[in-house]
Formats: C-alpha cells, sequence, structure tokens
C-alpha cells in the first residue's frame, strides 16, 4: 500500500488515470446550444428540412468542473483510497500472522477496544491474503493459521479469562509454537511477567513482534478487611499519574433480597501515587448484606472483591451456668472463650429469651444444664433455621440428667451419669491426650500440640448413631468434641469444660482453631494452606474476567490446600467457596499481589489501542461521484432546454435519483422491514428457531417447526402461524414463547447486546429449548464438542439452577401423560428448572407443589428437531428407529413438543390442582 500522509492507497497505478483528465477537458467541452423557440406561423413550411451544419457552444467551467470532478472521484475510489491506513513498514511482511492475547482480568477492562483492533488486523490480514492464528495466554492451544475470514466470525466468542497466565501455560504455548516463519501481535494486558521474556525470545526468533498495549490506567482493589471497626479498603492503580478519584460502592441485597448499591465511598489517589486508601463505616446488618465491592466505572476481575466470613464478624451470644467466681477469672467458664473470640466476634450478652430475637450467629452454652420449656422451643426453632449451637460440659451438666434416658434434642448424644476423671487417686489412668483428626472432621489437617491434656470429660453413651456423630476424640477412642445436625443447623458438644478446670484446651492455639473451623469466629486474615489441609470447598459464585458474579454450577469442589496456596486458573477461578461451616472468598488480588507495568525492550514496536482506525473511502468516493453525475445529468438536460415544457417528470425521477442516496430512506425500507417481521410473527401463535449459520440444520429446525406446528393445529385449539428463523443480533425475541435452539461447534457467540435480549426475553416469560443434538453419542454436559459449545454459549444467560425433569414435573402432563421425551434420539437426560427446595407432596394428590413459573429452558440432546421434521405433504424427512417402534418413538416426540407448547402457553395450571382440596373444604363451608 502506498501512502501519502494519512491517506494510502491499494492500487496507486490507478491513479495514473488522473493525467487523462486533460483529454476530458477537450472532449466535454461542447455541448448542444438550446433551440431558441419562436411563434411563427410559417415554420410549417420548414418541416422535413435538415440542417447539414450545426454549431456547438461550449460548455459552462462549472459544468465541465463537475463533469472532471466525477470522473476524477472515480479514478480515485478505483485506487482503493484508505483513510489512516497501516505503515508498510509496520506491517512488511507476508508471513502468517498469529495474534496472541494474553486474555487475562487486565485485559477485560477495554476488551471492547482490543476487539476493535484485533478486527482490524484480521481486515487487514484479509486483504493481503495473509493465513491468520489467534491464541490466548490463559488456555493456549496450538496455533491454528486459517482464513482471517473465519476468525472474523468466531472473535465475538473470543473472551478474557479471570487470572493471569502462569508459566505453566507459557511453556505449553512454547512447546505447541510452529517450527516455520510467522508474524506476531501481542495484545499485552499491560502487567510484568517472568515469563515474558523466554516467549518474546520464542515468537522473535520466528518473525517479526508487535505489542498492543492500552494506554489507560488499571486499576485494582485488595480484599476488604477491618481495621477499628470499619471497613477498610485499598486500592491500587498500574501507573503513576495525576490526581484522581475513583468510587468503590458495595453491592448487596437489600431487605426485600433484591440487588442493591448498599454505599458508595470516594477513593483519592494523589499525584503519583499508586496505592489509595479509605474506610467505609457499616452497621453489622448492613455490613451482613454486603455481597462485594467494586471500583465504579471498570469492568474486570480485579476491580471487584469478593467479602467472606473473614469479613463479616459474627454475632455470639455467651451464656454461662455459674459466673460467679468473684476475684477468680481464669475460673470463669467465659473467660477464656471472651478472649479467644473477642477480637473477631460481636459478642452479646444477656438472657437466652432475650438473645434469641437477635438472631446471633452462634449460641454458646458453657456448663448450662437444663433449659425451660419456653427457652427449649425457641432455641430448637433457632436452630432449625440455621443457627449453631456451641454447648461445653461441667460439673453442673455432668451431675443432670440431661440427656440420660432418652437423646436430648439440644444434645448431640446420649451422657453417662457421672462423668470421668483421670489423672487423681481415684482416676481411671494418666491424662489423655488427642487422638488425630479423621478425614471426615472440620478440625481435619490441625496439628495437636503434645502438652493438650484432659484429665476429666463427660462420657457419651454408647449408641449406633455415636460414631457418625464424633468430630474429635482421645486417644483411647473416647469422644471430645460431638456434632448433630437439625434442619438447617447444628448442635456441637465439648465435653470438657470452657475453662482449664477439665483439660488445657482451652490454654492452647489450637483451641482457637477449632472454634475457627466450627465458623464460631472469623479471623481477618487469609488461612495457610496447612491450616485447610484436609478440606474440601464448593464453590457457590465464580467471576468472570469482566467482575460479574457467576453461579458455580457443577464446578467441582476444591481441597482446601489447593484454595489456600495454589494460584488461580481454570481448575481454580475467583469467587466464593464454602466449606462444612464457613465460606472463604479467593479474589483475583490479594494484600501480596504486585501490580508492575512491563517494560518492552527498545526493539519492540509498542502501539495503543486508541491508534485511528482504518476507513476505506472506496464507497464514499463512488457515492459522490455517481452524485455528480445525477447533477451533471440534469444540468445539461437544463442547458439543452429538455426540462421546460411537457417534461416535468424527468425533474421528478432526477429528485427520487437523489433522494436515494440518502440513508433515511434505507433506515425506512429497515423500519418497513421490521413492521412486516412483527406483524407476521404477532399475527398467530409463532415458534421460532435461532439461525446458526449451517443452511442445513437451520432447514432442517425450520421443518421440524412445522411439523410441530401443524400436530398442534390438529390436536389442540393452538393455530401457529409458520415458524420463523430468528436472527440474535438484530431481530426482536419479544414475539415469540417458544425459541428452539440448535447448538453447533461452530456457530458464533452472540455479542453482549444479543445476550441482554436474550435474558429479557427469558426473565419475562419466554422458553429456550437448547438442543445440543447428540445424545446418541454422549450424555448431557460437557463430555462432547457441542455440550462444550452449549456450556460456553449459555454461560451469560440469566438461568436458574437446573435439574433433570422429575416424574411428577408439569411437563409430564401439560397435554398428554408422558414418562420420556424423545425425540430423534431417545435420552432421559433432559434438564428444566429445578424445583424450590420446599415442595412438599400434598396428601392425595401425585405430585408436588411446585413452582408456578414456567422452566427458561430445556436442555437435551434429543434433536427433536428432526423427529419433527415434515414435507409440506406431511412426511417426515428424518428416520427415527426403525418399524412400528420407530414410528412409536416419533409418536412421543409430538406429543413431547404439544406438551411443552401447551406448558409455554399455559403454566403449570396443572400443579393448581394441589389446591383442590383446600378450595372444596372452603366451598363445603
Amino acid at each position: 500500500m502506498t501512502l501519502f500522509g494519512a491517506l494510502g492507497f491499494s492500487a496507486p497505478w490507478l491513479l495514473l488515470g488522473l493525467f487523462a483528465l486533460p483529454i476530458l477537458w477537450l472532449i466535454l467541452r461542447a455541448v448542444p446550444p438550446a433551440p431558441i423557440r419562436r411563434l411563427f406561423p410559417g415554420v410549417i413550411l420548414l418541416r422535413g428540412l435538415k440542417d447539414d451544419e450545426q454549431v456547438s457552444d461550449r460548455t459552462p467551467w462549472w459544468l465541465l468542473l463537475l463533469r472532471m470532478l466525477a470522473v476524477a472521484a472515480v479514478i480515485v475510489a478505483l485506487a482503493g483510497p484508505v483513510l489512516n491506513p497501516r505503515n508498510e513498514s509496520e506491517a512488511a511482511g507476508t508471513a502468517p500472522l498469529m495474534v496472541l492475547m494474553d486474555a487475562s482480568w487486565a485485559s477485560a477492562a477495554d476488551w471492547r477496544a482490543r476487539q476493535e483492533a484485533i478486527e482490524a488486523l484480521l481486515t487487514r490480514a484479509g486483504r493481503d491474503n495473509r493465513p491468520v492464528a489467534m491464541v490466548r495466554l490463559t488456555d493456549p492451544e496450538e496455533p491454528r493459521f486459517q482464513a482471517a475470514d473465519v476468525w472474523r466470525s468466531r472473535l465475538p466468542g473470543i473472551l478474557p479469562e479471570p487470572w493471569e497466565p502462569q508459566a505453566a501455560q507459557t511453556a505449553r504455548l512454547m512447546s505447541v509454537l510452529p517450527d516455520s516463519a510467522f508474524d506476531t501481535y501481542w495484545l499485552s494486558d499491560g502487567l510484568a511477567r517472568d515469563t515474558r521474556a523466554g516467549l518474546l525470545e520464542a515468537l522473535e526468533n520466528r518473525g517479526r513482534v508487535t505489542v498492543f498495549e492500552s494506554p489507560r490506567s488499571l486499576y485494582a482493589i485488595e480484599p476488604a478487611r477491618f481495621s477499628d471497626g470499619n471497613v477498610a479498603l485499598s486500592l491500587r492503580r498500574l501507573r503513576p499519574g495525576p490526581e484522581t478519584e475513583v468510587s468503590v460502592v458495595a453491592q448487596g441485597l437489600d431487605p426485600a433480597g433484591n440487588p442493591a448499591t448498599l454505599a458508595r465511598v470516594p477513593v483519592t489517589f494523589a499525584a503519583d501515587a499508586v496505592t489509595g486508601e479509605t474506610e467505609l463505616s457499616l452497621p453489622a446488618e448492613l455490613r451482613a448484606r454486603v455481597t462485594r465491592f467494586e471500583v465504579e466505572g471498570q469492568r474486570s476481575a480485579g476491580a471487584v472483591t469478593l467479602p467472606d466470613d473473614s469479613l463479616r464478624r459474627r454475632e455470639v451470644a455467651l451464656i454461662a451456668g455459674n459466673e460467679n467466681r468473684e476475684g477468680l477469672e481464669l475460673l470463669s467458664p467465659l473467660y477464656y472463650l471472651t478472649r479467644a473470640l473477642e477480637p473477631n466476634a460481636d459478642l452479646l450478652d444477656g438472657v437466652l429469651l432475650d438473645i434469641l430475637p437477635a438472631n446471633p450467629d452462634v449460641i454458646i452454652l458453657a456448663d448450662v444444664a437444663t433449659l425451660g420449656p419456653a427457652e427449649e422451643q425457641a432455641t430448637m426453632e433457632w436452630v432449625e433455621k440455621g443457627g449453631m449451637l456451641l454447648r461445653f460440659a461441667g460439673p453442673r451438666l455432668a451431675a443432670s440428667d440431661v440427656s440420660r434416658d432418652s437423646e436430648d434434642p439440644l444434645m448431640p448424644v446420649r451422657l453417662r451419669a457421672g462423668g470421668r476423671t483421670v489423672g487423681g487417686a481415684m482416676s481411671w489412668g494418666e491424662p489423655k491426650s488427642l487422638a488425630a483428626f479423621s478425614p471426615e472432621s472440620p478440625f481435619f489437617g490441625l496439628d495437636i500440640p503434645p502438652d493438650v491434656t484432659v484429665t476429666a470429660q463427660v462420657m457419651a453413651q454408647p449408641d449406633p448413631n455415636l460414631a457418625d456423630r464424633v468430630v474429635a476424640q482421645l486417644d483411647d477412642g473416647t469422644p471430645l468434641v460431638t456434632r448433630k445436625r437439625i434442619g438447617q443447623g447444628q448442635v456441637v458438644l465439648f465435653h470438657v469444660t470452657a475453662n482449664a478446670e477439665w483439660s488445657a484446651l482451652p490454654l492452647s492455639g489450637l483451641f482457637v482453631q477449632m472454634l475457627e473451623r466450627l465458623a464460631v469466629s472469623s479471623t481477618p486474615t487469609q488461612p495457610e494452606a496447612a491450616d485447610l489441609e484436609g478440606t474440601v470447598w464448593q464453590p457457590e459464585v465464580v467471576l468472570d474476567a469482566f467482575g460479574s458474579p457467576r453461579d458455580a454450577g457443577n464446578l467441582p469442589g476444591v481441597d482446601g490446600a489447593l484454595l489456600a496456596g495454589d494460584p488461580l486458573g481454570p481448575d481454580l477461578r475467583p469467587g466464593l467457596y464454602q466449606g462444612e461451616d464457613r465460606s472463604l472468598a479467593r479474589n483475583v488480588v490479594t494484600s501480596e499481589t504486585e501490580l508492575t507495568a512491563v517494560n518492552w525492550p527498545d526493539r519492540i514496536v509498542v502501539e495503543g489501542l486508541s491508534r485511528p482506525q482504518e476507513t476505506p473511502l472506496a464507497g464514499w468516493l463512488l457515492a459522490l461521484a455517481i452524485a455528480m453525475l445525477l447533477a451533471d445529468v440534469i444540468a445539461s438536460l437544463a442547458l439543452s432546454g429538455r426540462l421546460r415544457g411537457a417534461r416535468p417528470a424527468t425533474a421528478l425521477i432526477a429528485a427520487l435519483m437523489f433522494a436515494s442516496l440518502y440513508p433515511h430512506t434505507l433506515q425506512a425500507q429497515g423500519s418497513a422491514s421490521s413492521d412486516a417481521f412483527a406483524i407476521a410473527a404477532t399475527a398467530e401463535v409463532t415458534l421460532a428457531h435461532v439461525i446458526t449459520g449451517d443452511a442445513q440444520l437451520d432447514d432442517l429446525a425450520h421443518a421440524g417447526l412445522v411439523g410441530l406446528s401443524e400436530t398442534l393445529f390438529f390436536r389442540t385449539s393452538v393455530e401457529p402461524s409458520d415458524p420463523m428463523g430468528v436472527n440474535l443480533e438484530t431481530d426482536e425475541l419479544a414475539f415469540f414463547p417458544l425459541l428452539y435452539w440448535p447448538v453447533t461447534p461452530s456457530q458464533p457467540t452472540p455479542s453482549d447486546a444479543a445476550y441482554a435480549k436474550l435474558n429479557t426475553y427469558l426473565r419475562s416469560g419466554g422458553m429456550i429449548l437448547f438442543d445440543t443434538r447428540d445424545a446418541d453419542v454422549a450424555s448431557f454436559g460437557t463430555s462432547s464438542v457441542n455440550g462444550r459449545k452449549l456450556q460456553q454459549l449459555a454461560a451469560p444467560l440469566d438461568i436458574p439452577p437446573l435439574e433433570p425433569i422429575p416424574a411428577d414435573h408439569v411437563l409430564t402432563r401439560t397435554f398428554y401423560l408422558l414418562q420420556d421425551f424423545p425425540g430423534r434420539y431417545d435420552a432421559r437426560d433432559v434438564w428444566v428448572e429445578a424445583a424450590p427446595p420446599d415442595a412438599e407432596l400434598i396428601d392425595g394428590m401425585p405430585f408436588r407443589n411446585l413452582n408456578d413459573n414456567v422452566t427458561p429452558v430445556v436442555i437435551g440432546g434429543n434433536d427433536w428437531a428432526a423427529a419433527w421434521a415434515m414435507d409440506e405433504r406431511g412426511n417426515p424427512l428424518a428416520p427415527v428407529g426403525r418399524g412400528f417402534s420407530g414410528e412409536r418413538q416419533r409418536e412421543i416426540a409430538y406429543r413431547f413438543g404439544v406438551n411443552l407448547v401447551m406448558h409455554v402457553l399455559t403454566g403449570n395450571y396443572k400443579s393448581d390442582q394441589v389446591h383442590v382440596p383446600a378450595l372444596l373444604d372452603r366451598l363445603g363451608q
């Protein structure tokens, strides 16, 4: 490409045509003069005469200039002008092009600008016929060089990951780099890493390396922490700069359970400073509802921090059976508990019945033997709702009859009378040590100090359930700590006192660690890997690279040691992890994270993402040339007198030709097309399918919905119109009750705007039937290519928890009674919205009282469209099974389709039958 400043030409040799303009000047000078009109009766005598000599007048200079400019515009347009073209020195060579993206959380803040830069790279590569490979360093694969247009269609589906590239991932990429020559465009996230130097050297050995790097500021936030009763927040920015103020918002749930902004606080970065700090004062009730802190206006996982139990100070109520120890504080049942819990928990004092309405997290009863009937009932209700009752033994409990003959509801085990004393004159032996904690114990992995011994304890009565309830024991096998689940809560009993009378446990650090493992207290620091050894943590909420929280779905649990010590990656995503009794957050940025800008060698060309984009000008110049030529036609007609008298239509035609050049006409056409689409979609009930780009699959999906529509017409009162194909990017979805989405590995990922429409569609009552069409080779999930593509497509969608269709789901009886849901294939793995946890089976009814909402998604792989598909004569298009059994399977597939549409149109109306007994009873009254 030849450059002239900011203007370049892809075919500059065509500009030689401009030298022909003087010749055109001479040719275009003449124009026939307009005839002079005279009304003379004798002119009839001149009819039929011919004038052998014609005199031409000269063309006016302005018309000649107009013609010359039109011809010049055509010549320049054919030369391929481009505004802000890439310099040839930067794009020298015709070698293949590899686009390497760090694709980390730090890239997400301006990912849209990076996509535009990649699109410009692909445009230039396509113009130069250079094959392209695209590689993400956070998830490297072997580079595959393909045509630029292929990658352009896949570009919306290429997204960053919420972690940074590690040394193992860099080494994996270096091992699969081709030996042949290629150029590299490296989209850097701007963060310095030790692994860059080796990879840069390997890439330079294969060709030219150019780096794209954003000049924008990158902000990150450390995990929130407590400081003098306030929430302390520390922010960082990648590069020093002028004084800047940003805002941190606390996002959470309002009292009604809806997402809301709970607080906002400004943070100021001083000039040339890279850190900024602030404190936020929040009451305990508001602090408990905070789900995340984020830097306002920053779309990256590093600008979001998730709080866990380390931030939320738990409310603990302390109640002792006998606190009258004047002058003997060390013997008080609550002395060591207060010292262990005071730094990290809010302690409550008072009477049990006065404390329960405050709904504390934990109630500790130290040597409290008997509760009154009102106290026992209120405490039981509190535990069943999720509270934790922690009891310590003592002389009063050992001497009482609590949980002797039968197990007390608020005790985890039955107790023997009298207890046990060791180490005295009438003892059973020497003081006992603690045995190693079992893998099933919440204390597994904690080190037991050798000086922790037990001299007295209350003994558990042997029972079939005793072994399952012991979480800590002595070296002789007698229980030390037992636990029992009650509803959503639990009761825990330490068989020793809370002071040092019966054991040395309260004097050791193990006592504090055990309270921590039981989530009685919370620690303000990140636990070490050794502290979490042997535990398994289940992800509840994970962050994507843009800092948006996502449901963890079916992600596997993570070993505690890995959770605390390993770097983030595909197997350990940033998010909130739930242990047995507490939650732990893994955030992208920690207090040890260092944000350092990368320093590229001087030999590397570094470009910013804000460089002007290439703009082809050929189309505009050709449009200008056409407009000038139309103006020339009108001017020539006017000079020759052809527009006078009886030819007003010519002027009208010319005006219409000019009007056709304006974009508002195209907009009007588009508006008319949109109106026609809306009218066609809403005239009757209309089923729709997502256009995947695979013509054969789209035709089959359309034929399948035609067959289902015909079945609905003949068997139900629903009379659908012809189904329609839907383009997720341009078409409105609200017109369609059901959207059939066949999944293919190659279909492009929708844009953010399309996902916004899809989420609105799902929330407003629409249903999407995802069909992976692979039930013959894989069950639903990520075990197949289509299943993995479905997971990628559905990740940005607001989909509720799912479960396989239960036997009493309304889809089994909406119109037909069904047990299976086959299509072309017959697999039971069909997933719908999960039933609420409080769904109960009503007496006299064969099904539960499920939610009244329509499931927003149905997911399976039975290839329903192929089973439904029929031609214009009603003949099936795809085979299903063999013989009678195959036709029976096709019939059940039609019935499932009918049930599906009726479910969308009528909801769970059949589930309302669970209310029939109550209605009849009321009517009887």
